[in-house]
């Protein structure tokens, strides 16, 4: 099931508390190859079942992986278009060319 890509904080937010677990971003990695399915990730980075669908449960949510079902089996695959999203949150900070300092505050 594809995942939609929608630019708000929330989903920023998201994208980031997703990659800030080393055990997430090990199941990233291994997605960047191919296509895998839940039994293949347990066994690949020696983790419960129970303990990698709380991981893949947090990165669907963020819209970072993509799940099929095939019988009994769920694979999961990237979903590129929500990195392009937090790529380009994170690009727009290229662009600033100069932050401006802070106006003066008015007192009544």
């Amino acid at each position: 099931m594809q995942t939609p890509v929608v630019a708000v904080p929330k989903n920023i937010a998201s994208g980031f508390h997703a990659l800030s677990d080393p055990l997430r971003i090990s199941v990233l990695e291994l997605l960047r190859q191919q296509e895998q399915c839940v039994c293949d990730l347990c066994s690949v980075l020696n983790v419960t079942q129970s303990k990698l669908s709380f991981h893949l449960k947090t990165l669907k949510e963020a819209g970072l992986v993509n799940s099929r079902q095939e019988g009994r089996w769920i694979y999961y695959s990237l979903n590129i278009p929500q990195f392009a999203v937090l790529e380009a949150y994170l690009a727009e900070f290229r662009h600033i060319s100069q932050i401006l300092p802070a106006a003066s505050c008015s007192e009544d």
